[in-house]
């Protein structure tokens, strides 16, 4: 949806907005792309759409996506999944390297899994999707119900 840098000379931006899937077991799952983590809009929408866990598959350059997303992993409470490339790209003078640290973080954006920033790699642990139903911060506290919308009009 939100394009990066010199994508903008090539691309057209996505219309579709931020979708859901159901996958086997009824586990919803919502796509961020890349330079979406930039907009805390796009998390929170994919989360009160229902999403459980979302996958967000990038080639990040800029070194702050992997502390954002536990904030968006916390605030949302949904489990977030960040595959992102390693190495380095030259292309027509420019050098691009990216930031690998893929990683996969929890409900209360903690850190489950976390791959190397230079080197390729495969991971995978075992999650409860089912924690991502669970919206409450305390017993008196839900980060859904306790929104107030009409405080966010511009």
């Amino acid at each position: 949806t939100h394009l990066f840098y010199r994508e903008k000379l090539f691309f057209t931006p996505g219309d579709t907005g931020f979708q859901v899937f159901s996958a086997k077991g009824n586990i919803l799952i919502g796509i961020m792309i890349c330079f979406d983590w930039q907009f805390p809009e796009s998390a929170r929408t994919l989360a009160l759409k229902g999403a459980q866990i979302i996958c967000h598959p990038s080639n990040l350059v800029l070194p702050w996506c992997q502390q954002a997303m536990k904030t968006r992993s916390l605030e949302n409470r949904v489990f977030s999944i960040t595959s992102n490339r390693v190495g380095i790209e030259y292309n027509n003078g420019e050098t691009m390297e990216f930031t690998g640290n893929s990683q996969i973080l929890g409900t209360k954006g903690e850190v489950l899994l976390q791959l190397d920033e230079k080197n390729e790699g495969i991971g995978t642990i075992i999650i409860d999707p089912k924690l991502a139903l669970d919206k409450s911060v305390n017993p008196l506290n839900d980060v859904f119900k306790d929104r107030r919308r009409e405080m966010y009009e511009l």
